[in-house]
């Protein structure tokens, strides 16, 4: 299985930009990557087609044919400038389990299904987790329509990628569960001293943008007790957001832009537009802190003489893994000799599209620094193959529901 970082390193050369990773949905490039993930699975010994949502379908035949399959996934799109192993790994590596069957002549008493998603990153068009939507049973027709910044449509893009926008119903799996190998995107299993950790769930997120209107001013003339600072009063709301966030175990909040107007050295400023992500595995929890934000938003603009007008945007639950499979991963960690840590996940993965549809589960990956969407993304090849020998572990001792 040494051959892992490898194909890892080659997938990464398609790109859209020299010395950078740039892979976005239903691009020439992404188109490349699929017809080489597309060699891969035939080599491993799947049969291989492109669904209409125009996601790469690897299948393993199981002892008997035509029998329930077990789905392996992730994505290959990636964000602009991106690391190597965000997505492309969770793919590559159920190939290199698959391909370890193969060569064994190990047939199962499923079928393996290996899923490579084309649109998790959301980057190019408005939306995002089409692909695993759409092979959940759960695409939003309304998704088609989304445009690109060149005007673009995505139904459009679909079809010229080679896949169906009319039949992409026809693209749901009925299957057994769901698995995604996934590096980590954060920095507490190497905080552990662990290569792989099992996820208990998705975190859930509200967004929103909130906008201060106060009164412009010229800096010099205007005495400080006369202000109504913009800035001064999205400054505190700011740090009210960090202190709730840091308030309950499980809970992250962040300001993750924010825009001052008119943007002058020697202007106060009038206006601030700032942004508000709250996640957490504990629903009740999130939406309580997503509360408590906007009050104590509210009580700073009431004190400091400004408007405050609040915008909501994305809004999910959180995606539990099922207690099952959850059960499952765990085993085949303490089978390969490392300590079992359980650890919910912050960012949002493919596996959330079949939360109530099909039990589904995710195995992290350490990465250096807890470092993703950045060039210097790691991680190291015996991490790497240990998910993989992990992976066939799973799926040798996965028995199917009767």
């Amino acid at each position: 299985m040494s051959g892992l970082m490898e194909r890892l390193d080659a997938f990464a050369a398609f790109s859209a930009e020299d010395g950078a990773l740039t892979r976005l949905c239903f691009s020439p490039q992404h188109r490349a990557a699929a017809d080489r993930l597309t060699a891969w699975m035939r080599e491993a010994g799947m049969a291989v087609h492109l669904d209409p949502a125009g996601t790469v379908v690897g299948r393993y035949e199981g002892a008997q044919p035509g029998v329930p399959a077990l789905l392996l996934g992730s994505h290959i799109d990636t964000v602009r400038n991106a690391g190597k192993y965000d997505g492309n790994l969770g793919v590559l590596a159920a190939v290199e389990a698959v391909a370890e069957l193969n060569r064994l002549g190990e047939r199962l008493p499923f079928a393996v299904e290996v899923l490579g998603f084309g649109d998790e990153e959301g980057v190019r068009f408005p939306v995002t987790l089409t692909g695993s939507r759409a092979a959940a049973g759960r695409f939003d027709p309304a998704a088609l329509e989304g445009r690109d910044r060149d005007g673009v449509r995505f139904a459009d893009a679909l079809a010229a990628f080679g896949g169906d926008p009319v039949r992409i119903a026809e693209a749901k799996r009925d299957a057994l569960a769901y698995l995604e190998v996934h590096i980590e995107q954060g920095p507490v299993l190497e905080a552990e001293g662990l290569p792989l950790g099992i996820v208990t769930a998705i975190n859930g997120a509200t967004r929103f943008t909130v906008t201060v209107t106060g009164m412009a001013g010229h800096a010099g003339t205007v005495p400080m007790d006369l202000r109504r600072d913009a800035l001064a009063a999205a400054a505190e709301m700011a740090l009210a957001v960090e202190a709730r966030g840091a308030s309950a175990p499980g809970l992250v909040a962040t300001v993750g832009r924010l825009e001052t107007f008119p943007g002058a050295v020697n202007v106060i400023p009038g206006r601030v537009v700032f942004t508000v992500d709250v996640r957490a595995s504990d629903d009740a929890l999130r939406r309580s802190a997503v509360r408590a934000i906007q009050d104590a938003c509210a009580a700073v603009a009431s004190r400091r003489g400004v408007a405050l007008d609040v915008q909501p945007g994305h809004d999910a639950d959180a995606a539990p893994c099922s207690p099952g499979i959850v059960a499952r991963i765990e085993a085949a960690v303490r089978r390969a000799g490392v300590r079992p840590f359980r650890l919910p996940s912050g960012a949002g993965h493919d596996a959330m599209a079949f939360t109530g549809v099909l039990p589904m589960g995710m195995l992290f990956v350490r990465c250096k620094g807890g470092i993703s969407h950045n060039p210097a993304e790691s991680i190291t090849a015996e991490d790497a193959d240990l998910a993989v020998r992990v992976l066939l572990d799973i799926l040798r001792n996965f028995e199917p529901a009767p």
